[in-house]
C-alpha cells in the first residue's frame, strides 16, 4: 500500500525531484551574486555556487516543503564559504592591496569607478556586517530570513546593518544625495544634451 505525501508528518515529507530541482535551479541567479560577494571572485563565487548545489542536491531530504528554499540554499552557502576560509587560513593575503592595484586597468566610466570604490569600501567592513549589509540591501531578504541564514538574533542582523551602513557612508565621503552620481566638474559634461 502506498502512503500519500500528504499523509506523513512535515519532518518525512520531501518535494518532488523536479519540483525540487525546479525550485533550486531559481536561486541560482541571487545565490551567485551572494557568493560574489562574499568571495570577490568570480571563479571563487562559481566554485562555491556548485559546491553549494552538489550538497544541497545530496541532501534534498533534509529540506522542508514549505519552508524558504532560497534561504536554505543561503544557509548552505554561508557555511561553506566560511568552512573554505577557515581552510585557507594560510593563504597569503594582499593585505594592502598592492597586487591587486597593479593588476587593475583604468576604468573608462564614472559608473565602473563608483562600483570600485563601493567594492573596495565594502571589502573594508568586517565579515558580519559586510554579510548583513548584503543579504538585506542586495539580496533582498527580510530581517528575519538574514537572521536565521547568519544564525543570530533579528537585532542583531538590524545592529550589523546599521554599522555597515554607517561605515559605508564615511569610507565613500558620502554626506547626503548631492554625492551621487558625477561631481560638479564631470556633471555639466555628462547631463549636456545634444541636439542634432
Amino acid at each position: 500500500m502506498q502512503t500519500e505525501t500528504n499523509d506523513l508528518p512535515q519532518s518525512e515529507q520531501k518535494l518532488p525531484t523536479a519540483e525540487f530541482k525546479r525550485e533550486m535551479l531559481g536561486t541560482l541567479k541571487p545565490l551567485r551574486a551572494f557568493a560574489l560577494s562574499l568571495s570577490g571572485r568570480h571563479d571563487r563565487a562559481d566554485d562555491l555556487v556548485q559546491d553549494t548545489i552538489m550538497k544541497a542536491w545530496a541532501k534534498q531530504h533534509m529540506f522542508e516543503p514549505g519552508t524558504n528554499m532560497r534561504a536554505w540554499l543561503f544557509t548552505i552557502l554561508r557555511n561553506e564559504f566560511f568552512s573554505q576560509m577557515r581552510k585557507k587560513g594560510r593563504e597569503v593575503q594582499d593585505v594592502d592591496g598592492l597586487m591587486a592595484g597593479s593588476l587593475a586597468s583604468h576604468p573608462e566610466q564614472y559608473g565602473r569607478m563608483d562600483m570600485q570604490d563601493f567594492r573596495r569600501a565594502l571589502a573594508e567592513l568586517p565579515d558580519d556586517q559586510r554579510e548583513a549589509l548584503l543579504l538585506i540591501g542586495a539580496s533582498g531578504f527580510s530581517y528575519e530570513e538574514a537572521a536565521e541564514i547568519s544564525d543570530c538574533a533579528i537585532g542583531t542582523v538590524k545592529s550589523r546593518v546599521n554599522r555597515a551602513r554607517v561605515r559605508m557612508q564615511e569610507l565613500l565621503s558620502i554626506n547626503g544625495e548631492s554625492d551621487y552620481g558625477p561631481d560638479a566638474t564631470s556633471a555639466p559634461l555628462v547631463s549636456r544634451s545634444f541636439v542634432r
